[in-house]
């Protein structure tokens, strides 16, 4: 059993912090009531969530009145692109997106098109980026949405928001992104940057898990997403998730206060780690921008010629290290990562993919020792590989 327990996987998920936590408490037996409820129970509930609605707002640049509560940034994705799909189709039954969006967002996808959609997905450079060129050129009268993410989850490409918004709103497209990875990560400001909708997730910037947020800019048409009750203003029924709403405010409240000192020191982690590992590791690709502006800070994705993704990992794992696969291999499939194919990493070494991603909470001395693991990990599959003596001809790593 490993000593150590550390986690480099903040992209797939965070801790609730504390405050967040103490925040929720009360919710869950003390103010308990309905927030739908007329009675003093309900309206001490209601109370809470307006004050967290109110939060979020404040924290993207919008009216609390935009702000929709859900279970996550997989709903949000779902009801923003088929919520204006459906709602917009006597205007076109186009859409246009990327090859690297979330699941979330090409599933939804594939699914309008089993409907009679039409969907455009635009490819992405060896860095992981959008041509604008590209999508101005792929807006037809017929469009009737953009979807473009913000931030990648595997990559940590950044995307050129403001000019795709500048260009749908040229064109008179509605503009909906997943948020998901850059709320709570990376300024944002929903009128300056002409976004329609947007997605994020509580629990990527250390907020509960089982609550979201759609943004929808008023007055845009949609249809709604759960046929029942009245809430959400009558366009998303559940009874409402007060203690996880609590939570959700408070965290990207927390978020965007400390936003500057934790990607400082988030960013330096994965400066330090990125330096090292190309440094001491030959074979490698380095995955995603290498202009750390266009990165999200916390992200650092490798490739490892010869050896299999899901073997560095289960490796790290025994030596208390958490990090993800650049593979889907654990999900079920046998195909690589199809982020990184887009982007142009060859399919055999696309297999061979890690992604590290680090957090407020890291510490240069849990970088120091990743790298060392990773390097003795990387000579051993390295060793055992036959792939190295095919290819190189010779061992070159024992």
């Amino acid at each position: 059993m490993q000593n150590r327990s550390i986690y480099l996987d903040n992209s797939a998920t965070t801790y609730t912090d504390p405050e967040v936590l103490a925040e929720m408490l009360p919710y869950f037996g003390q103010v308990y009531g309905n927030a739908s409820s007329q009675h003093f129970f309900g309206r001490d509930a209601l109370k809470a969530v307006d004050t967290a609605r109110e939060k979020v707002a404040k924290a993207i640049g919008c009216k609390p009145s935009e702000v929709y509560f859900t279970s996550g940034g997989t709903e949000s994705d779902n009801w923003a692109i088929k919520g204006i799909a459906h709602a917009h189709a006597d205007k076109g039954r186009h859409i246009i997106t990327s090859v690297i969006e979330h699941p979330a967002v090409i599933k939804t996808c594939k699914a309008l098109e089993k409907e009679g959609f039409e969907v455009t997905y635009l490819p992405v450079d060896n860095q992981g980026f959008i041509s604008l060129q590209d999508l101005e050129k792929a807006i037809r009268k017929d469009t009737a949405l953009i979807t473009i993410m913000y931030a990648n989850n595997e990559m940590g490409a950044i995307q050129p928001i403001r000019e795709i918004g500048a260009i749908a709103k040229k064109y008179s497209v509605i503009f909906h992104t997943d948020a998901v990875q850059a709320v709570g990560n990376l300024p944002i400001d929903v009128v300056a940057d002409n976004i329609d909708m947007l997605s994020m997730s509580g629990h990527k910037f250390y907020g509960p898990k089982g609550v979201g947020v759609l943004y929808k800019r008023n007055g845009l048409k949609i249809a709604r997403f759960m046929d029942g009750g009245e809430q959400e203003r009558n366009l998303r029924a559940s009874t409402i998730n007060t203690p996880a709403i609590v939570g959700i405010g408070k965290a990207i409240e927390l978020a965007v206060a400390n936003m500057e000192k934790n990607n400082a020191h988030i960013a330096k982690l994965r400066d330090r780690f990125v330096s090292q590992v190309l440094e001491k590791i030959d074979d490698i690709y380095y995955n995603g921008p290498k202009d750390t502006s266009k990165r999200l800070p916390s992200n650092a994705n490798f490739s490892f010629e010869f050896i299999e993704g899901e073997s560095i990992l289960m490796r790290l794992d025994m030596a208390g290290i958490a990090v993800s696969s650049g593979s889907a291999c654990s999900s079920g499939s046998l195909e690589p990562s199809y982020v990184l194919l887009s982007i142009g990493v060859p399919i055999e070494v696309a297999h061979g993919s890690i992604r590290f991603s680090f957090g407020k909470n890291n510490t240069m001395e849990e970088v120091d020792y990743t790298v060392e693991e990773l390097v003795k990990t990387v000579k051993v599959l390295r060793e055992l590989s036959p792939l190295v003596k095919m290819v190189k001809g010779e061992n070159k790593y024992v």
